[in-house]
């Protein structure tokens, strides 16, 4: 999997959603499977970005960004998506939470 980084947003307002997931022992596929869902996203209309971090214990959370609710009930109807849903559900996750909210602030701070 590609290296993690801080997205890059535009001034808001826009969309999160954050899952945030506990895995099961099984590993099987997981990781060709969440990079497709990375690969598959970025071409949906209205991606703006991802984020994710997982720890050793099997806690993760990932955040998308989207320009607007419509691309975010759009991506969650795809179809392969919903087949990785699917599995994920029977294989990789023993609980997950997802959450939408709106963004109405953003700032940052960067080293040079």
């Amino acid at each position: 999997m590609a290296t993690p980084s801080i997205a890059s947003t535009p001034e808001p307002p826009y969309y999160a959603v954050l899952f945030t997931s506990r895995r099961t022992e099984v590993d099987d596929g997981y990781g060709d499977m969440a990079e497709r869902m990375v690969e598959l996203a970025s071409r949906q209309p209205g991606f703006l970005g991802i984020e994710s971090a997982r720890g050793a214990d099997g806690l993760g959370i990932t955040l998308s960004y989207w320009t607007d609710l419509a691309a975010i009930a759009a991506w969650k109807r795809d179809a392969e998506h919903l087949e990785a849903q699917r599995i994920g559900r029977a294989r990789w996750y023993e609980h997950y939470d997802v959450r939408i909210a709106r963004v109405e602030k953003a700032y940052a701070m960067r080293r040079r």
